[in-house]
């Protein structure tokens, strides 16, 4: 009887939080590995864009990106944010010195002489951002079609593309200037990262007005297609009532896949790479595999559906 009440009270520890969550990260590491995606051949093009700053909008460009990549797509990401956090978290170089989609932008130069490949993998490449994208907004005044130069830009590039990308992911700064304005005109949907918290609404009413604006004046096939849930803490009943106010409201945009509040996320990109190849099997990592899978059937299931 005493043998039998040690090996219950050994066995105890299984039926622990930390347990159960390492249960639950086991079983998604499974269910990710028997998902199948299919690419369709069209480019789907996203700007990921949040006007409040601190929402996980470059990292989940760049991870997105990634997991895209390693499920078979080709993806290239534009860095259109002065800080370049887009580039250095990809591996690209970006210093002053190099060419960039601020001479895409400003100087007419192609998108076919300035996009890199990421060391991140094969599939995933990079147009890069430099420090002088920092002073484009002002020159971009004086540009004729100055809304629409990426759309141009880009447009050719993909006319020229043997084998088109399955994705193209716009990664802009956190205001609504002349180059978050090139990236919704040059753009189909919008991924909205939104931080679980509780200011996590506030100024979404702004840009959804911003993107309403453009869709009657510059872009018509614009729209906020996804929206992805970030920091998610699932520790706080907070995270949870934000996530459902979010659904509630958005129920068709919303992914079902969230992204949890992770160091492992947060020390990738010091190291030239996303948390996709940096820890795999992390649980920030599975979370953005889960939400590319997402990204790529929902789009397969519209298409279905229509």
């Amino acid at each position: 009887m005493k043998q039998s009440e040690a090996e219950t009270s050994f066995s105890l520890p299984d039926d622990t939080p930390l347990a159960r969550e390492l249960a639950d990260l086991s079983a998604r590491k499974r269910r990710l590995a028997d998902a199948s995606v299919r690419f369709t051949g069209q480019t789907r093009v996203l700007t990921v864009s949040n006007q409040k700053g601190g929402v996980g909008k470059t990292t989940t460009t760049v991870n997105i990106a990634a997991a895209l990549a390693t499920l078979g797509g080709k993806v290239l990401v534009i860095d259109l944010d002065p800080q370049g956090n887009a580039s250095t978290a990809l591996g690209v170089p970006h210093s002053a010195d190099e060419n960039s989609i601020y001479d895409v932008l400003i100087n007419d130069l192609p998108i076919a002489d300035v996009v890199r490949q990421s060391p991140e993998h094969e599939n995933l490449y990079c147009v890069p951002s430099t420090i002088h994208l920092a002073g484009a907004e002002i020159e971009l005044v004086s540009q004729v079609a100055r809304e629409h130069r990426l759309k141009t830009a880009l447009d050719a590039f993909r006319d020229a593309q043997d084998r088109g990308f399955d994705f193209i992911l716009i990664d802009c700064p956190p205001s609504l200037g002349l180059l978050t304005i090139n990236a919704f005109t040059a753009t189909d949907e919008v991924l909205l990262p939104i931080q679980a918290e509780y200011y996590a609404l506030e100024g979404l009413s702004q840009l959804l007005g911003n993107i309403r604006m453009i869709q009657k004046h510059l872009n018509p096939r614009i729209h906020v297609s996804t929206i992805l849930l970030t920091m998610f803490d699932v520790r706080t009943r907070l995270a949870q009532q934000v996530a459902d106010e979010v659904r509630s409201h958005f129920p068709n945009e919303t992914l079902r896949a969230v992204i949890p509040r992770s160091v492992r996320v947060s020390e990738a990109p010091s190291f030239g790479q996303t948390v996709i190849t940096y820890d795999p099997g992390s649980a920030g990592a599975i979370a953005y595999k889960e939400a590319a899978v997402e990204i790529v059937n929902r789009e397969n299931e519209n298409e279905g559906a229509a």
